[in-house]
């Protein structure tokens, strides 16, 4: 299946499960809304939800505070406990599909200039025993920014992450800088490394902040 309508599709992966893609896909969407462009972001796929209520999910309750008029769904399936979603989806006694998860994004995407889909974990993550994150991005037509927690192993992870997500025959547009270390030694030279090794081009960074409405992401000039 591709994408049938005009409207893009960006799946928002990331180099781990705690690399701030929820924080990274906030504040990328309010950058683009201040842009004047009609952009919204859903999860369809959630674990961690206490007492099984998806609006007790941190990454929802981010997505939510970005967008405050849409009244709509934001996911499709919610698990509650925070584990891997084939694990939870087999727990819970549901199928978590590719298709099905391309199928409702497809619908979010029909009144809008740009849909952001935020993934869950990392890049490597299956949906069921036989399809795995990448067969849901395939099937959306979408193409693919990898959020890179700024850290120590940032190069190793964010190439390796790169390197699978091509691999996997996905356009990769671009990855973003997740500053989550404030005390990381040399952290202009592992920018710069990284800058120099992807295979996609740096589209912008995101300062950490204790306050979610004060994320910034700042596009990469030139």
């Amino acid at each position: 299946m591709n994408n049938p309508s005009t409207t893009p599709i960006l799946f928002i992966t990331g180099t781990d499960t705690d690399a701030g893609k929820s924080w990274c896909t906030a504040a990328w969407l309010r950058h683009l809304r201040g842009r004047g462009i009609a952009a919204r972001a859903v999860k369809p796929l959630v674990s961690g939800c206490p007492g099984g209520d998806p609006l007790s999910n941190a990454d929802i309750r981010l997505l939510r505070q970005a967008q405050p008029e849409w009244t709509g769904p934001l996911w499709l399936h919610a698990f509650e406990p925070a584990i891997a979603p084939h694990i939870a989806a087999r727990r819970a006694g549901t199928h978590v599909a590719a298709g099905e998860l391309a199928d409702w994004c497809l619908e979010q995407a029909r009144d809008v200039d740009l849909l952001l889909v935020e993934g869950v974990g990392g890049w490597c993550v299956p949906l069921n025993e036989r399809e795995m994150l990448s067969h849901w991005a395939q099937a959306m037509g979408a193409e693919v920014a990898l959020v890179v927690a700024i850290r120590l192993g940032c190069i190793n992870h964010g190439l390796l992450s790169a390197r699978a997500i091509r691999a996997d025959g996905l356009p990769l547009k671009g990855w973003l800088a997740n500053w989550l270390d404030a005390e990381m030694p040399e952290k202009q030279a592992n920018l710069a490394s990284l800058q120099s090794r992807m295979p996609a081009p740096l589209l912008g960074q995101v300062e950490w902040a204790a306050d979610p409405d004060a994320v910034v992401y700042r596009p990469q000039e030139g």
